[in-house]
């Protein structure tokens, strides 16, 4: 059986330093969860590279919505994995797809080949392709590491028949990472009956904003989400979900 890994996705340092203190070997930074997040800043990768010695794959999605891009927007993230890559990143999460929703292959090559020695996780892009079992093996073709995924669906308790597919034909050739409404819970239901041993988590919880004077009637973003609520990763969920990941991979 694959060694156990638990991956944190964090936007913010405090998200990190929680996620390293409950047991996260890699984080995955991102900007904008509450989007699916997006393409971190350099800085944030910078100052959580100084405050935690663990693992860091940012994730190279120039915006929210799908995974069809311009070509400015590939160029943008070619230059973003370069980026990255020099800063001395882990590795790197992308994925593009083409309109009839296959792999671009072309780009993904293009991207592999700027990842250099950096290890490259496919991100929830796959869960969103017309062939999952073609992709898996384009995956395998361009050494990807890692593929992020729920199975094709909303969640990965919804996508248990389909994950236990993939760990099954991924074999030792790449690592299916679980992913979407993963807590303890879920980690011990399906690292047994998928196999899987590698599990992706926010470990989310709600804090109040630490503002006292609040306009409550103007918003700045998302009219449906209170600016007043901060969304942060808990050490005790990571805990939980580590030492059940822990127990149920032996």
């Amino acid at each position: 059986m694959k060694k156990p890994l638990l991956e944190c996705c964090v936007d913010t340092v405090e998200s990190a330093v929680a996620a390293k203190e409950g047991g996260a070997d890699r984080l995955e930074l991102c900007a904008n969860l509450i989007i699916g997040g997006t393409t971190p800043d350099i800085n944030l990768y910078h100052r959580i590279r100084e405050k935690c010695d663990i693992l860091i794959n940012p994730i190279i999605r120039p915006r929210f919505g799908d995974f069809c891009y311009s070509d400015e927007e590939f160029e943008i993230i070619r230059r973003d994995v370069k980026m990255f890559r020099e800063a001395g990143a882990d590795g790197v999460v992308i994925g593009i797809l083409k309109p009839d929703g296959t792999l671009n292959l072309e780009q993904m090559a293009i991207l592999m080949e700027e990842a250099g020695d950096m290890k490259v996780t496919m991100h929830r892009a796959f869960d969103v392709c017309v062939d999952p079992m073609a992709a898996l093996q384009q995956a395998k073709d361009l050494h990807i590491s890692t593929i992020l995924t729920s199975g094709q669906k909303n969640t990965a308790m919804e996508g248990k028949d389909l994950l236990c597919t993939l760990v099954k034909e991924a074999g030792n050739d790449i690592d299916i990472m679980i992913g979407s409404g993963v807590k303890a819970s879920v980690i011990e239901e399906l690292a047994p009956l998928t196999g899987a041993t590698t599990f992706h988590m926010s470990g989310k919880i709600t804090l109040d904003s630490p503002m006292i004077y609040r306009k409550d009637d103007v918003s700045m973003g998302l009219p449906l989400v209170s600016e007043y609520t901060l969304w942060q990763t808990s050490a005790e969920e990571i805990r939980k979900a580590r030492e059940v990941l822990d127990r149920v991979c032996k």
